[in-house]
């Protein structure tokens, strides 16, 4: 059974490398009589890795401990919802689901409408792209990177899942990304091919006609991104979402770029202008999704989410550099559009700053995480950057980019404000959220900044709605919903991050101390066994002003299939305001229990905001009936707007 799974895998790349080499051929030849044949390849490409992935849900949901990566992920007391979240737990099973994300993408592009409108020309050149990155995905799964592998004899019990990976962010998280990272290469594949086409004037230009894809991708992508920020700060014990941890910052680095394309796509669907860029950035998308996974699984970098030294660090290395060169490659042959970008004081301007501030990040970020690496240039002890860098660069830029953000849909295209109302109400909503921020005793200046701005994002959403236009574009809709998403994270962040109180408490039964203006009491202590552990939990009375607020029981475990090792459980007492958090770090020998009591500010503003990002920008894939739209139904419009007249696309972004 599992030979034919590997014979599904061999037969995904042997489809993949035909597939290319025969687009390429028919484009060297200018002929395209057997394109339907070569558009029938992603079908079974995507079949067989559609079979071969059910073998291995089969054979985890069985425990056939006769297959290795069974026998490494799962064990006989594992419930069944983890034991098929072990697909993406280690580097083959991952690697495997991504290309079936990968491959399904492709395949739901290819029933389209739009797919239908492109010449055959861009359609080889996009099938010659498409393939080549499942040919490099199907060549890692049958050579370095095999779930398949088989055991004789099958051992009577499997390693287990690590205890950190038991927690419902594990259903979610890491298939996200991958939803993310694999929605992102059908726009990225079609950019290309209508820039080495040069069809896109006749048939409609990729943005347009990829985007549910680029939509869908990007919410996948913060979506994932989300749900791991909250996975950290429940599962790990130390009472963060973000340490900047390398595995983190990998996954982030796509996700900011893919947001700065989306900011400079409204520029050329408006204006006409920055297309080069533009097919650049969307496949630097896909090429820094490859980096991310390069970070995870090369062993480059020490981290404690990354796989280790998994033999595909060349293979991927030499696959990241090889798409840097076919993306510049590419997007140079692009035809010229449009004049000169306008200045500052416009709405195009502020876009464009918008993507670059989304750029100096990811670049920023890079080059702190690959600093381990790049310093080996001149020292033999080279050392990693801290948190603390990283805070002290990127959150400025952040803050930077919310007064970006509360800005840019006040001005007008041309330059000047389109509403000097509304204009000078979001200033002073600025002002006075400021003030009031200052005056409550909250005066970090960063943090300061982006609370105050994140109120007025906020104030600015609630007054393009009032607008009737506004209400009747579904995808100005859906980008309002991601910016309001964005501001009650950043206003989450603003608070949790330098205001967070904290403590390590040794408490006796009985005995209170206390962390702020809260009294955390020890009312017992407690041992046991579950299935595969032992643990000891603390019972923690948490009052304020004499009045109990609730009861938490954090946990300690040890596990059985993983030596010493202790693992954390921690309890919540949420709020909107402030969350309790507390997580039991050990006992002395005097059966005193040390407990870390924080009290989190505003943290769970960052899931809410994080949700709206995720689920309204979901509004904007709905069209709105361009035939009976006029340019008098965009509030935004004004004359020379798009080299054509016309009213807005509706590309997502501000």
């Amino acid at each position: 059974m599992y030979v034919f799974a590997y014979a599904m895998q061999l037969l995904a790349l042997l489809c993949a490398l035909g597939g290319c080499g025969m687009a390429l051929l028919q484009l060297w030849q200018g002929r395209a009589d057997i394109l339907r044949l070569i558009e029938k390849g992603h079908w079974l490409i995507s079949g067989a890795l559609l079979a071969a992935s059910a073998l291995l849900l089969h054979a985890l949901y069985w425990r056939d401990f006769s297959l290795q990566y069974v026998a490494s992920y799962t064990d006989l007391i594992l419930p069944v919802f983890y034991r098929l979240t072990a697909f993406w737990a280690g580097q083959p099973g991952s690697m495997l689901f991504w290309a079936l994300a990968v491959a399904m993408s492709g395949t739901a592009f290819a029933c389209t409408r739009a797919y239908n409108r492109l010449s055959p020309a861009t359609r080889l050149w996009h099938w010659a792209f498409f393939y080549v990155i499942m040919a490099f995905f199907t060549l890692v799964l049958t050579n370095w990177s095999n779930p398949f592998v088989m055991q004789t004899p099958a051992p009577p019990d499997g390693n287990g899942l690590n205890p950190l990976l038991q927690n419902p962010g594990m259903i979610f998280h890491p298939p996200l990304l991958f939803l993310g990272y694999g929605g992102f290469a059908v726009p990225a594949c079609l950019a290309l091919a209508q820039s080495l086409s040069g069809r896109g004037q006749g048939e409609g230009a990729w943005f347009r006609l990829t985007r549910p894809f680029i939509i869908l991708a990007w919410l996948f992508l913060t979506a994932g991104i989300v749900l791991g920020a909250w996975w950290a700060y429940m599962e790990l014990g130390w009472g963060g979402y973000w340490a900047w941890d390398p595995v983190e910052n990998a996954s982030l680095i796509p996700w900011l770029i893919g947001t700065a394309s989306l900011h400079t796509l409204i520029v050329q669907d408006r204006r006409g202008k920055l297309g080069r860029v533009n097919v650049a950035m969307m496949a630097l998308t896909t090429v820094s999704a490859f980096f991310a996974t390069y970070l995870v699984r090369s062993g480059v970098i020490d981290s404690v989410h990354a796989f280790g030294d998994g033999s595909v660090g060349t293979p991927l290395t030499v696959f990241v550099l090889a798409g840097l060169v076919v993306t510049f490659w590419a997007a140079c042959t692009a035809p010229r559009e449009g004049g000169p970008l306008a200045g500052l004081d416009s709405r195009e301007g502020f876009l464009t700053l918008v993507a670059w501030v989304l750029l100096a990040l990811a670049a920023i970020i890079l080059i702190a995480t690959m600093w381990p690496v790049i310093s080996k240039l001149w020292t033999t002890a080279p050392r990693g950057l801290d948190a603390n860098f990283y805070n002290r660069v990127c959150l400025p830029l952040g803050a930077l980019l919310m007064l970006l953000m509360a800005a840019c849909p006040w001005l007008g295209w041309n330059g000047g404000l389109r509403s000097k109302g509304r204009f000078f109400a979001m200033l002073g909503a600025f002002v006075g959220s400021a003030g009031a921020i200052w005056a409550l005793g909250y005066r970090q200046p960063t943090a300061l900044i982006g609370a105050s701005a994140a109120f007025a994002i906020a104030l600015g959403v609630v007054l393009l709605l009032t607008d009737k236009a506004v209400r009747r574009q579904p995808a100005a809709l859906g980008a309002l919903g991601a910016h309001l998403g964005m501001a009650l994270v950043a206003l989450g962040v603003a608070f949790s991050g330098p205001y967070t109180q904290s403590g390590e408490l040794l408490l006796a039964r009985g005995e209170s101390k206390t962390v702020g203006a809260y009294t955390a009491t020890l009312l017992d202590l407690q041992d046991g066994r579950q299935p595969g552990y032992d643990y000891i939990a603390a019972q923690l009375q948490i009052a304020r002003d004499g009045v109990t607020l609730g009861v938490l029981a954090p946990e300690r475990r040890m596990y059985d299939k993983f030596g010493s090792m202790q693992f954390s459980e921690v309890d919540v007492i949420p709020g909107l305001g402030n969350e309790i958090y507390a997580s039991l770090l050990g006992l002395d020998e005097d059966l005193r229990v040390l407990v870390k009591v924080s009290v989190e500010p505003l943290v769970n503003w960052i899931w809410i905001g994080g949700a709206l990002m995720c689920l309204l920008p979901l509004l904007g894939l709905r069209r709105r009936n361009r035939q009976t739209a006029s340019p008098g139904d965009d509030p935004d419009h004004e004359d020379g707007d798009r080299p054509d007249g016309s009213a807005n696309a509706g590309t997502a972004g501000n």
